[in-house]
C-alpha cells in the first residue's frame, strides 16, 4: 500500500538514526586503503556526510545520531566534526545491523523522540521530499518504508543459472531507507527480537512486522540508491562530484582617510606622489583597508579594526599589505580561494590611472592570485562631499570567495 495517512498528531521531537557501523570494504577498489565506504570522499565530503547533512537540515528533526563501528572512531572524528547542535555523540554498533540499530535506539532513549527515522549511511542521495513522505505516514502500530515499485522483469534461476520461472512483479517494491516508526514501537520490537535471538532480519521494517506491526510503503526515489560495490561507489562519486556546487560568497568593504601633510599617499599597495599624505594609525592605505574588510566580510570573520585595532602600538605606521595578507590567510585556512576582487577609489586627486596596473599587480602579489582577477578603478564625486572638497580619499571594495561545496551546515 502507499500514501498512508497519519493516524494522529505528533509532538516533537523527532529523531533520525544513521546506521554506519558496517565495515563496507566491498566498495574498496583493489589496492586502495582499507577505508570503510561511508568515509570515502564523494562530492567534497565523505559519503555519509550527504545524508547526514540532509537530515540535519530537515526542520522537523531535532536529534540525529550516528551508529559507528568501534574501530571507526578516528574516521568519524576526522570527517564529522561539530557541525550542528542537533548532532548527538555517536553510538557504537555491534556484530549485526540489528544490534547496531538497537544500540542506537537505546542511546536515543534519553531524548524521548516521538518518531524516529532509520537510514543507511550507504544511501547518500536522500532527499527532503522522501523524509517528509515517510514522517507523514507514520501512525500507531504503523511503520513506514520508503521504496520504489519494481519496474524490471523478475526471473527466478536455479543454482546452475537456468531460469526456472518469471516472477509476477505486480505489487513488488524495492525497499529503501529511511524507514520510520513511532520510537516506542520500534524500540520494543528490536528489544523483543534481541531477546528471542532473532538476528536474521534484513531491515527494520521486517523487525516491526515480526513484532506485529503493520508497515506501509511510500514512494522513495530512484536516486536513493545504496552504495555496495566498487561500481556503485564509482557511480555515486561521478554523480556527487558532478553535482557539487561551490559555496560562493561575496563581501564588501568601505574605508575613508583624511589628508594630512606629506608628499604622497599609499593606494592599493603603491606609493603615489601627491601634495598630501593620508592620515591613519597605519600607512592609511584606504584601498587595501577596504579590500581587507571585503575579504573578511566574505568569510564572516569580523573586520580590520577587530584584528588590527588602532589602539595596538604594533600597527603604528604598519604597511597595510600585512592586513590584506592576513585576510588572505584566513580565507585559505577555510580551504577557500579568492575568485576576484575589485577596488574603487573615490578622489579628485591624485590621478590613479597612471598607477592602475601597478596597483593591480601589487594586490595580485599580496593575495597570490592572477592579475586578471583584480580590478582597480577610480572616480570623482564631481566636486561634491568631502572627497570633492579634496579633504580625503574613500574606497569601496568587493571580494568573491569560493569555498568548497558546503560539507555540513
Amino acid at each position: 500500500m502507499s500514501g498512508a495517512q497519519p493516524l494522529r498528531d505528533f509532538v516533537v521531537p523527532d529523531a533520525a538514526l544513521i546506521v554506519a557501523a558496517g565495515r563496507g570494504l566491498r566498495a574498496r577498489a583493489t589496492g586502495a586503503p582499507a577505508v570503510p565506504k561511508q568515509y570515502i570522499e564523494a562530492g567534497g565530503m565523505p559519503l555519509i556526510g550527504h545524508s547526514l547533512r540532509t537530515l540535519l537540515e530537515y526542520p522537523g528533526i531535532q536529534h540525529v545520531l550516528v551508529v559507528i563501528h568501534p574501530e571507526d572512531r578516528a574516521f568519524y572524528d576526522r570527517h564529522i566534526r561539530h557541525v550542528s547542535a542537533k548532532l548527538l555523540p555517536p553510538a557504537f554498533g555491534g556484530a549485526t545491523r540489528q544490534i547496531s540499530v538497537l544500540n542506537g535506539l537505546e542511546a536515543l532513549r534519553a531524548h524521548a523522540p516521538a518518531r524516529v527515522l532509520i537510514h543507511d549511511a550507504a544511501r547518500p542521495f536522500l532527499d527532503a521530499q522522501t523524509i517528509g513522505r515517510v514522517l507523514a505516514a507514520i501512525g500507531e502500530g504503523l511503520g513506514v518504508v520508503a521504496g520504489v515499485p519494481v519496474a524490471d522483469t523478475l526471473k527466478r534461476a536455479s543454482e546452475d543459472g537456468r531460469v526456472t520461472d518469471t516472477v509476477d512483479r505486480a505489487g513488488l517494491w524495492r525497499a529503501q531507507t529511511p524507514q520510520g516508526f513511532l520510537f516506542g514501537d520500534i524500540l520494543a520490537a528490536h528489544r523483543a527480537a534481541a531477546s528471542a535471538g532473532r538476528t536474521d532480519f534484513t531491515d527494520d521494517a521486517a523487525v516491526a512486522e515480526w513484532h506485529g506491526h503493520h508497515v506501509a510503503m511510500v514512494l522513495g526515489s530512484e536516486r536513493n540508491r545504496k552504495v555496495t560495490s566498487v561500481e556503485d561507489l564509482g557511480m555515486a562519486q561521478s554523480l556527487l562530484n558532478g553535482a557539487q556546487i561551490p559555496d560562493v560568497r561575496t563581501g564588501t568593504g568601505f574605508d575613508v582617510h583624511r589628508f594630512t601633510s606629506g608628499d604622497g599617499v599609499w593606494l592599493c599597495g603603491v606609493k603615489v606622489p601627491h601634495t598630501h599624505a593620508l592620515e591613519g594609525h597605519s600607512d592609511a592605505d584606504v584601498g587595501l583597508h577596504a579590500l581587507t574588510d571585503a575579504l573578511l566580510g566574505a568569510i564572516g570573520d569580523g573586520d580590520i579594526g577587530q584584528h588590527f585595532p588602532p589602539s595596538d602600538a604594533r600597527w603604528k605606521g604598519a604597511p597595510s599589505h600585512l592586513f590584506l595578507a592576513d585576510a588572505a590567510r584566513r580565507v585559505a585556512d577555510l580551504g577557500a580561494r579568492i575568485s576576484n576582487v575589485d577596488v574603487t577609489l573615490l578622489c579628485e586627486a591624485p590621478k590613479v590611472s597612471p598607477h592602475r596596473e601597478a596597483m593591480r599587480a601589487r594586490i595580485a602579489e599580496i593575495l597570490g592570485i592572477a592579475i586578471g582577477r583584480v580590478g582597480v578603478k577610480a572616480t570623482t564625486t564631481e566636486g561634491l562631499g568631502f572627497t570633492g572638497r579634496r579633504e580625503g580619499i574613500a574606497a569601496m571594495a568587493t571580494a568573491t570567495v569560493m569555498l568548497p561545496a558546503p560539507a555540513l551546515p
